[in-house]
């Protein structure tokens, strides 16, 4: 059963309106899917094997479409390896690929499914859209030969590639991305693209880019020139993205992403609780429109809602932002207080305890010094909250600088604990103010509330580069953070990495 989630009325307004909107809003949808794992362990199987488990996944994910475009959605995101999961070797993942050829063959699967051999895949995505009316991006593997006049050629003879798909209203094959940055836990059975591709697209309905999960952090292509060269409007955004608390949970950083980047994020993630896969939203340059964190049931969830075509013409698109201007003024810094360090997902902070109910802190690290002015609605004496700058190069699945300025919940009352996972709290803030020294124009403001919860509308950021909230938040404080990627400073990409 396909559950969702309206986070609009205009939905349900006559073609009439919604035809007279069609190039300044329109209706996009995102699924968390719960997809069927192959198994517990990586098994050979033939190509009508892995068929007919791949149907199963694909059986929902049509049911999930036909929904979305029933409810007026012109555009649906399906998540990373929704397909076919990822229990997987190099050998047994094989009989799941496809070929997929470049989009420029003006092929409409759907119509003509034996053009390019075995395809039942694109098939079926390709008439999902084509029979529901709906633009459909989703994600499956690609696999291309090769042989010893390419020095890169894998042993076995052939590239795979984690790979998106886009399909229009027709059914007709649009775009085709493989996969550029790649988590350390898939190149045992993906490889690197060669290059990193930047495919974007027109529709009535803006411009859209197509990047997949670790892409959004990890390396700056091709995630950011999609949005400063090729000027998107739109991103997709399949991933299965692993909540990282307290920092890097998916709706979290996913909804600061798309403020910091001042661009639509429609991210579609897997829904696995007990391997923490969850999170997924509709996301925009003022925050969350809609978006779901489950960690308790085990159904798939749709969302859907109506966004901004085009929202560097909206009147409420937030200006630029100079992210180190407020806190590079020397009077702006306070006294620093006893510092320790405490460990954020095997990177080294620089905490000082925040003992008292308000205060004004400035702690620094390296070249990043972060300041903090905050008050407290009354401070649990069972729960300790620090203030941390972090300034250096993150070297656990993959290599990237990070420059960040945060305020977490600690574990326990043990400082030991701070930077650990936290999931709820009871302390409220009425009021705070968090800048920092930046040496990058990339950064990214997350509030995240107990229970993983967002709170769209509850804080602001000025253009001077201060996070504030001056009207205290609806509920208890996780974490808040002004999440900084300095990709000057980062190690070169693997694909280009000397052996």
């Amino acid at each position: 059963m396909v559950h969702f989630q309206l986070s609009i009325c205009t939905i349900f307004l006559t073609g009439v309106v919604l035809k007279a909107f069609a190039l300044e809003k329109y209706i996009a949808a995102v699924y968390e899917h719960a997809v069927i794992l192959t198994g517990a362990t990586p098994k050979l199987v033939t190509r009508e094997e892995a068929m007919q488990q791949m149907n199963r996944n694909l059986d929902v994910l049509e049911e999930a479409t036909k929904t979305a475009a029933a409810l007026g959605s012109h555009i649906i995101v399906l998540p990373e390896d929704g397909v076919y999961g990822w229990v997987f070797k190099r050998e047994t993942l094989y009989s799941y690929l496809e070929d997929i050829p470049d989009p420029q063959v003006n092929w409409i699967p759907c119509i003509d499914p034996k053009r390019f051999g075995s395809t039942e895949v694109q098939e079926r995505f390709s008439c999902m859209a084509r029979n529901y009316s709906i633009y459909v991006v989703a994600n499956m593997g690609d696999k291309k030969s090769c042989d010893s006049t390419d020095p890169k050629c894998p042993k076995d003879g052939h590239y795979q590639y984690n790979t998106d798909v886009v399909y229009d209203p027709e059914g007709k094959f649009l775009a085709r991305y493989h996969k550029y940055n790649l988590f350390e836990s898939e190149t045992p059975y993906f490889d690197y693209a060669k290059e990193p591709q930047f495919i974007n697209f027109n529709t009535s309905f803006g411009r859209f880019g197509v990047i997949t999960c670790a892409d959004i952090l990890n390396f700056r292509e091709p995630a950011i020139s999609l949005v400063e060269v090729f000027k998107v409007d739109t991103i997709l955004f399949p991933t299965a993205w692993t909540n990282g608390l307290p920092l890097l949970s998916a709706i979290q950083f996913h909804s600061a992403w798309a403020m910091g980047m001042r661009v639509n994020l429609l991210s579609a993630n897997i829904h696995k609780p007990s391997l923490d896969l969850t999170g997924s939203g509709i996301f925009t340059p003022n925050g969350a429109n809609t978006y779901h964190f489950d960690m308790k049931t085990r159904e798939g969830r749709l969302l859907i809602a109506e966004i901004d075509a085009h929202p560097s013409q909206s009147p409420t698109y937030p200006p630029p932002v100079n992210w180190s201007l407020y806190a590079s003024n020397p009077k702006h810094f306070f006294p620093q207080a006893e510092v320790f360090t405490g460990t954020i997902y095997f990177d080294n902070f620089t905490f000082t305890e925040l003992s008292q109910e308000a205060g004004n802190h400035t702690v620094c690290q390296k070249g990043l010094c972060c300041h903090l002015s905050y008050k407290m609605a009354g401070k649990c004496n069972d729960e300790v909250y620090a203030f941390g700058a972090f300034d250096g190069l993150h070297v656990v699945e993959g290599e990237y600088y990070l420059q960040i300025c945060t305020v977490v919940k600690c574990n326990t009352t043990d400082l030991k604990s701070c930077g650990q996972r936290v999931d709820t709290a009871r302390t409220k803030f009425d009021y705070f103010s968090l800048s920092g020294t930046f040496n990058t124009s990339y950064v990214f403001p997350e509030v995240l509330l107990t229970g993983t919860q967002l709170a769209p509308g509850e804080f602001e950021v000025l253009t001077d580069g201060r996070l504030i909230s001056n009207h205290g938040l609806s509920k208890p404080v996780l974490s808040v953070a002004l999440f900084g990627r300095w990709f000057e400073k980062d190690s070169p990409h693997s694909q280009n990495a000397s052996p």
